[in-house]
């Protein structure tokens, strides 16, 4: 008994003096404190208002070959939306094609001839929608925004030319919209965007942590010591669990005063499943530093990861979209289970059991990574 216990006190006692040891190394680098602490915090504003895919101000010129009361009240609908921004009439469909080529416009709205003719007499009339569709995504999107004005329009005319079919009060729907009322983007992108820094931070860190100890020398000397490899590799990664915790607790300090996005779950359940998340990132870190000799490398060998990582998350594109394959790749990405938790502590305030597959797969994952990181780093004296 008293020899495991003291056995037990001298693990913990080399665990201290290693912590101690990083968090001097850290501290006394004053290079890398604001990267740690100030620079995450700017990303986190700069990207949560640029990464965004809603349509604002979507330019459009019109081709009025008809210049009646009616083609002038449907050109009012399309330029009092907020999703439309109207540049001018222009006086040829070659004039408008080209302001589609020189990235002038983005649609066209041609109205045919004799348009308000065609809708007194035969109740019937054409409108043409020419759309830029370089970007595929966002033209399905701007032409349905186009066709919902159209119709809108339609309806309108349908009632002012047909009123006694209209006398009842018509179905009203008021749509809900829960965990963002609001629709508003920034308040889906910011807990994605804040696991992506957590991640990049801790895995950059722990990645050129055990790198920076070959480079200068000092590895050699920690090897001939009786440390354990259990021990150094816990050692390393302590500091650096704490350090990304912080960051998060600031993201999220930043997200309740400056995008007012509360945490309407859990706030201790979160930083849970985060400290949980953060070994596996900092055990994969440490993992690549234990593969490679420079920094350099670990840098290389870190980025190819996080770009496979932060784009086949779901941060950017939904993963049901994905084809088949993609989709068993992201089964193994940290950073989508992750993203996911965050988004349903945060936004819809879900408890333990409403993601405990994913926290598991988390679990299992930190194990294996500790694991791999800590059999591969060879110990020789």
């Amino acid at each position: 008994m008293k020899s495991s216990a003291a056995a037990r006190d001298n693990t913990l006692r080399t665990i201290l003096y290693i912590l101690q040891k990083e968090f001097t190394q850290v501290f006394r680098d004053k290079a890398i404190l604001p990267i740690i602490f100030i620079m995450p915090v700017f990303q986190l504003l700069i990207l949560s208002y640029a990464a965004t895919f809603e349509l604002k101000n979507t330019r459009f010129v019109t081709l009025d070959h008809d210049n009646s009361v009616q083609s002038k009240k449907l050109v009012a609908k399309f330029s009092g939306s907020s999703f439309f921004s109207y540049i001018g009439h222009a006086a040829s469909y070659e004039e408008a094609e080209q302001a589609i080529k020189s990235n002038l416009a983005d649609q066209i709205l041609i109205i045919e001839p004799d348009f308000e003719k065609n809708l007194n007499l035969e109740k019937t009339a054409k409108v043409q929608i020419v759309t830029n569709a370089i970007n595929g995504s966002a033209a399905g999107l701007m032409n349905a925004y186009a066709n919902n004005i159209v119709a809108d329009f339609n309806k309108e005319i349908i009632v002012e030319q047909m009123p006694q079919k209209f006398l009842g009060i018509p179905i009203q729907v008021k749509p809900t919209y829960w965990y963002n009322p609001e629709l508003n983007y920034i308040t889906f992108m910011v807990p994605g965007i804040l696991v992506l820094l957590v991640t990049i931070i801790g895995m950059f860190l722990s990645g050129m942590n055990l790198v920076k100890e070959k480079e200068v020398g000092t590895i050699e000397q920690i090897n001939v010591t009786p440390i354990k490899k259990y021990q150094f590799i816990a050692g390393k990664l302590i500091p650096f669990w704490v350090i990304a915790n912080i960051d998060l607790g600031i993201g999220l300090l930043v997200a309740y005063f400056v995008f007012h996005i509360p945490v309407e779950g859990s706030i201790f359940l979160l930083f849970f499943v985060a400290s949980v998340y953060l070994v596996v990132i900092l055990s994969f870190g440490l993992f690549i530093s234990t593969l490679t000799n420079t920094m350099q490398q670990s840098m290389f060998i870190s980025w190819f990861f996080l770009v496979i990582f932060i784009l086949m998350s779901g941060l950017f594109t939904p993963i049901e979209s994905m084809p088949d394959w993609a989709q068993v790749i992201v089964s193994f990405n940290p950073v989508a289970y992750f993203i996911k938790i965050n988004r349903m502590i945060m936004l819809k305030g879900s408890g333990f059991f409403d993601f405990q597959k994913e926290f598991w797969i988390l679990v299992a994952y930190a194990v294996a990574m500790f694991v791999f990181s800590t059999v591969r780093y060879r110990k020789t004296s």
